[in-house]
């Protein structure tokens, strides 16, 4: 019985640092590849591109293409005024595999502030 018991904890722990390494693929730029800036945004709300629901996309070369490596919510609100379901933010490394973009890195530029009418 502590055998199964320890068997469990381990396992559990395996899986939460498992979980912690998929988040943070994106956050270093692989030296050998070229850096791009594209617009990232959401593909429903923003490329018009179909699918199941809000899902992080990017568009280069007047095509848009969802992403794999990185999830919409990793980078914050989608819905919040500066989120990708409202706004398009930049610059992303990886390649297009299978119709899909397969990120390697992915970075926000910080938006310019806009400038205010008189």
């Amino acid at each position: 019985m502590k055998s199964f018991i320890t068997l469990i904890i381990c396992s559990f722990f395996a899986i939460q640092l498992n979980a912690q390494d998929s988040t943070s693929k994106t956050s270093k730029p692989d030296p050998t590849k070229k850096i791009m800036i594209v617009e990232a945004s959401c593909g429903q709300c923003q490329f018009k591109i179909k699918g199941g629901g809000c899902d992080l996309a990017v568009r280069f070369d007047g095509k848009g293409y969802f992403v794999d490596g990185t999830k919409i919510d990793e980078h914050g609100d989608a819905h919040a005024a500066d989120g990708f379901c409202e706004a398009i933010r930049k610059e992303v490394q990886g390649e297009v595999v299978n119709n899909r973009f397969v990120a390697t890195y992915f970075k926000l530029i910080p938006e310019k502030p806009k400038k205010e009418k008189m």
